[in-house]
């Protein structure tokens, strides 16, 4: 049996159409949000309690939201852009 090859053509560089080929949803629209990627680039990490994940869960659950727009919704509120800072 004879090996069968394979070519694999490089990526696309900054092809407009191969961007929106990327973004096009199932229903045949372009989105043009940013996604999660575009927009949060740092990873913070805590540790909690086993109970208070749960509670964290549960509420990001009964709000239809996850878990990181959850915490990322009181990290916001808690420390807002327009914070005044002491000097």
């Amino acid at each position: 049996m004879a090996a069968k090859r394979v070519t694999i053509s490089t990526k696309p560089s900054n092809d407009p159409r191969a961007e929106a080929w990327v973004r096009k949803r199932v229903d045949g629209t372009v989105s043009g949000a940013p996604t999660k990627a575009d927009v949060y680039t740092a990873r913070l990490t805590i540790d909690v309690t086993p109970a208070l994940r749960g509670r964290l869960k549960v509420a990001a659950f009964e709000q239809g939201r996850t878990l990181a727009e959850l915490v990322r919704g009181l990290l916001e509120r808690e420390f807002p852009a327009d914070l005044p800072r002491d000097s």
